[in-house]
């Protein structure tokens, strides 16, 4: 532990001497990643798309894509293959920059002299083992040094709750992050390897795994992990005394209380870049340090180049009023909204069985501004309030929405969390919201055993309906999307979208997303066409604060009253101190 510390201490040493050049190297990086890579891979992928006329790239429709435009696919692999080489490049540049600094000889034109050497080692063979190095670091390139794009690459939360509901799936879960975490740990020096030594991707690879052999790996980790641990305590400690000064600064007038906010969350921002830039250069330097091709020169004070202060005052005051302007919006709240509160499945922390009537009555006396519904179309086409496409889970059938008629299904009980609840018809459904004066999203789930006539038989019957009471309409199936615009353009209709990769672009007349992936910038872009974006299935109070600060329309959960409580205290809190606490404790993250 001892030997932890002083290695510790000694790049902090280095990180003191030469904090300047780690400041333009790791800003600049972020400020040109988020302001130009990211938002340029976004319209290209876009663009590709509307070019092409599709309106979106998941798993209905990929065969579809593959077969049919097989030109668009192949733009999207290369345009892959292109971000695999920037990911590449930036984690070059930073490996680079900090042995550069270390070494006392940090110019911007042997950086990218330096970084152009490492891209012609590249060959076209190592693309794949790239990807697939880059996945395994994931979790622990986020130990060493976070970037916007590697943050892009995760799982949907709701595929993480779905397959924890089940023992396989879940045992299939743990042991695929096991098998991640020994090849992540294993191969984390692959890529040092590669730029310091010139090694190419698979002996670069396996010189890895044979370095972290034995208990280097755990001395590796565990470095790592006190590193982590010294940092949080020192944030923490930093956030509690500028909370707590501004406890006591909220009692003076507003107009200085409001300047002394500014100062105070301005003051949070920069200490968490400064700290994360610290961290990152610790965590680098345990890493490669070890490396033959890393070494250090004497620690001592060398007088920065001017191209260096130049560069580095732009990018600090680029930062800084970046800051300054959210910090004023955010303690102003002058983009903030109530968002619309929508019950998931009409259930509220389990108080009955999903998209039941029992369930929803229970429901409507939370107050949500709609109650979420899912619709299947029965085997005599009528429409029957359900979820799942199979009612063994609830009711321990082994059939389809599609296999029974309404009167059938209509006699059928199901039982979910204690709670059991016969499964309603849309119209004995609808019938029970108006009574509520309940307004409903309603979900129409699709199937390959639907008639060809469903979305013709669903508008004229409900239609006018529809639209007579203000309800909405979403569906993960863009087929209903473009038939329902068709069909009845005076229809509501949301796009549910499980993944964010692309700016929003469709007939659709907003957007339900899955919040794991969902940023304020998609947000942005939508509301910009005067679309809304609905956030699912949001259900810690954490997450709602989140999605509130990142300014979504409505946000779909499944703890209504904690949703309530969350939105009245954002509401209610409008000192200062807690505003500055709610941006302390939500850390917004524009780079998801």
């Amino acid at each position: 532990m001892k030997n932890i510390f002083r290695k510790i201490d000694m790049y902090s040493k280095n990180f003191r001497i030469h904090w300047l050049e780690y400041v333009a190297l790791f800003i600049g990086i972020d400020i040109f990643t988020q302001m130009l890579i990211i938002p340029l891979f976004r319209y290209v992928t876009t663009g590709i798309l509307k070019a092409s006329a599709i309106p979106f790239v998941s798993y209905q429709n990929i065969v579809t894509i593959i077969t049919t435009h097989s030109g668009v696919a192949l733009l999207l692999i290369f345009e892959l293959v292109i971000l695999l080489l920037v990911i590449y490049g930036v984690f070059a540049l930073i490996l680079l920059g900090i042995r550069e600094i270390s070494q006392n000889r940090f110019s911007l034109k042997l950086l990218f002299k330096e970084l152009w050497q490492t891209y012609r080692s590249v060959r076209v063979g190592s693309i794949l083992l790239l990807g697939l190095y880059f996945l395994l670091i994931v979790p622990f390139a986020d130990m060493v040094y976070r970037t916007p794009l590697l943050a892009k690459v995760q799982i949907p939360e709701f595929i993480l709750d779905f397959m924890t509901r089940n023992i396989w799936l879940i045992s299939g879960l743990i042991i695929f992050y096991l098998l991640a975490f020994i090849f992540g740990i294993r191969l984390i020096l692959t890529l040092p390897l590669m730029i310091y030594q010139e090694k190419k991707t698979w002996p670069a690879m396996k010189k890895s795994w044979e370095l972290t052999s034995h208990k280097n790996w755990w001395a590796l980790l565990s470095s790592l992990l006190v590193a982590g641990i010294c940092v949080s305590v020192i944030l923490v400690s930093c956030n509690l005394i500028i909370y707590f000064c501004q406890l006591g600064l909220d009692h003076l007038p507003e107009k200085l209380s409001f300047s002394f906010a500014i100062f105070n969350l301005l003051l949070v921002q920069i200490l968490s870049e400064l700290i994360a830039i610290w961290i990152s250069v610790i965590s680098i330097l345990i890493v490669v340090t070890p490396l033959n091709g890393f070494k250090w020169e004497d620690q001592k004070k060398v007088k920065s180049k001017k191209t260096i202060k130049i560069v580095d005052s732009c990018l600090i005051i680029i930062f800084v009023l970046a800051a300054g302007i959210n910090t004023a919006l955010y303690l102003k709240g002058a983009d903030m909204q109530r968002p619309v509160t929508i019950s998931h499945r009409g259930v509220g922390d389990k108080n009955g069985v999903q998209n039941t009537i029992p369930a929803l009555e229970k429901t409507a006396k939370l107050h949500p501004d709609y109650v979420e519904i899912d619709l299947h179309e029965t085997k005599d086409n009528q429409f029957v309030v359900m979820h799942d496409e199979n009612l063994k889970e609830l009711a321990g059938i082994n059939k389809t929405p599609k296999d029974l008629t309404l009167k059938q299904l209509t006699r059928i009980t199901l039982h979910e969390d204690g709670h059991q609840a016969k499964i309603a018809s849309f119209d004995q459904y609808l019938k029970a919201a108006k009574e509520l004066k309940q307004k409903l999203l309603i979900e129409v789930k699709t199937t390959p055993n639907d008639s060809s006539k469903m979305l013709q038989n669903f508008n004229k019957k409900y239609g006018k309906l529809i639209v007579k009471r203000k309800y909405q309409v979403q569906s993960l199936d863009y087929r209903v999307i473009e038939g329902l615009h068709q069909i009845n353009p005076k229809l509501f209709v949301l796009y549910i979208q499980p993944y964010n990769f692309t700016y929003p672009q469709s007939v659709a007349d907003g957007y339900s997303m899955e919040y794991s992936t969902l940023n304020n910038d998609f947000i942005w872009q939508a509301q910009l066409q005067n679309k809304p974006v609905y956030a699912w299935t949001v259900n810690s109070p954490q997450m709602m604060m989140k999605m509130m600060y990142d300014n979504v329309n409505g946000i779909i959960t499944d703890q209504l009253a904690e949703l309530n409580e969350t939105v009245k205290n954002f509401e209610d809190n409008r000192s200062y101190a807690n505003k500055l606490l709610n941006f302390i404790l939500i850390l917004p993250d524009d780079n998801k």
